[in-house]
């Protein structure tokens, strides 16, 4: 039955890369089917479909041929795809009073190519595919700004073991953290698949619909994913590092990352649980190309800068889960996660998670309804966040969000979307550590942004 399943779900799917990217036409061409088949509602959520696609590797096979012969088995042509955004950011932040060089509170625009921050701007090149009959292969290529660079690559080797899969997965990114190996939920539990597409530009969108994005676990990584699936869940332990493709740094892989989740039907609601657990310490390099880390999140700007190359903590944890349905004739999908991150120095180094002296942590419930089924959806989202940092009384501050969203697809490969998120709490009432006002004022607590994704 798993084999059917997964022989079905080769049409065309999502797979993980960075975190402004979204569905993978490299694999519709593989597959010679159309983008919906792999995903709930729009990309980048996955269905079942989708699901079962991924953990096999991206080996499945459709209308595309093969070179077949003695141990060979590889596509007549090497699939390739593009990914590119455009849009516009409004934030409350105190705008530039000269106009000249504008930030988000002027508003920008981002074009392919040339981002504007937050999602837009992208311009990515992505190609791989089938492998052999137990190994595929996906990178990404970003275009654009000082030059091309390879931002994610990884290799699935899953070998079929009765019903279930099991292999290795080496890999390394930069910016999605050890989830990158191997993730489906779509809870935000890798920083690709959730309910937005949309970053923003300080990662307001993604840290309000995501536990684990808000914890910031979508760092640079390097390691090996030993993965076991079947269509009952997943479980994943990886070893890893946190330098990425571009740190250009080795080392041990010292920390460790732990996923076990389970999927079933519930009463023909397709649901998934699972937790999350990082521990260990490892070498830690942001990379060349500016990937965010803790020091860049909106909500840790740290009291202690982190050191390039240097040693740090990797502590955390998360649970999650999913309901994806209909009502009344219209898909809907429900997602909860919540994540803690602890303070102060694990064994003498920072946490990546949280450089703050207190725990760091996020309960935040999403939900998103098809008001026009395959066309267009609205969702919203809500965050109840304590940041790590202390208020003057010593207290946890506050950091909640509500963000609403809505979509329309023009096409089923292009996506427009429009964002906004309120940020409260007092959190944002605090002195910016970089100082020129409070938080509110030098990040923005209110984010605007409308983006249109193309992908070919």
């Amino acid at each position: 039955m798993k084999k059917i399943v997964l022989s079905i779900a080769g049409v065309m799917a999502v797979a993980a890369f960075a975190p402004e990217a979204s569905a993978l036409p490299v694999f519709a061409r593989q597959t010679g089917m159309a983008c919906s088949a792999c995903h709930f509602q729009h990309f980048p959520l996955l269905n079942g479909f989708g699901r079962a696609f991924k953990e096999g590797g991206f080996t499945m096979m459709g209308a595309e041929a093969k070179v077949e012969g003695d141990n060979l088995s590889i596509p007549a042509v090497l699939n390739m795809a593009v990914l590119t955004s455009m849009g516009y950011i409004k934030t409350n932040q105190v705008a530039d009073p000269t106009g000249v060089t504008k930030n988000y509170g002027n508003g920008t625009w981002g074009v392919p190519g040339v981002s504007g921050g937050g999602g837009d701007g992208e311009a990515s090149l992505f190609f791989g595919g089938h492998v052999s009959d137990f190994a595929g292969f996906l990178s990404e290529v970003t275009l654009g700004g000082p030059g091309a660079a390879l931002g994610s690559a990884k290799l699935p080797m899953l070998y079929d073991m009765g019903s279930a899969k099991i292999g290795v997965v080496p890999f390394a990114t930069d910016g999605q953290g050890a989830s990158y190996s191997m993730e489906v939920l779509n809870t935000g539990a890798n920083a690709v698949h959730s309910i937005t597409n949309t970053v923003g530009p300080n990662g307001e969108f993604i840290n309000a619909v995501s536990a684990q994005q808000y914890i910031g676990t979508a760092t640079n990584a390097l390691g090996v994913g030993f993965v076991a699936n079947s269509d009952m869940g997943l479980i994943n332990i990886t070893k890893f590092q946190q330098t990425g493709t571009t740190g250009g740094t080795y080392g041990s892989l010292g920390s460790t990352y732990a996923r076990v989740l389970g999927t079933f039907d519930m009463a023909g609601w397709d649901t998934g649980v699972g937790i999350q657990n990082w521990s260990g310490a490892s070498l830690y390099n942001p990379g060349a190309i500016g990937v965010p880390s803790v020091a860049a999140q909106p909500s840790a700007n740290p009291a202690i800068p982190l050191t390039p190359s240097a040693m740090q903590a990797t502590k955390a944890w998360a649970l999650d889960g999913q309901m994806q349905g209909s009502l009344g004739g219209m898909p809907v999908g429900f997602y909860a996660s919540y994540a803690r991150a602890p303070g102060g120095l694990q064994n003498g180094e920072i946490n990546t998670y949280n450089s703050g002296t207190l725990t760091r942590s996020s309960f935040n419930i999403d939900a998103e309804l098809g008001v026009v089924p395959e066309v267009a959806t609205i969702g919203a989202a809500l965050r109840r966040g304590k940041s790590g940092f202390a208020d003057a009384g010593g207290s946890n501050t506050n950091d909640n969000a509500i963000y609403l969203t809505a979509t329309y697809k023009l096409q089923q490969n292009m996506l427009a979307r429009l964002s906004y998120v309120k940020q409260s709490g007092s959190y944002w009432d605090q002195q910016n550590i970089g100082g020129g006002g409070t938080n509110s004022q030098v990040l923005g607590s209110q984010t605007y942004e409308l983006n249109m994704y193309v992908l070919f």
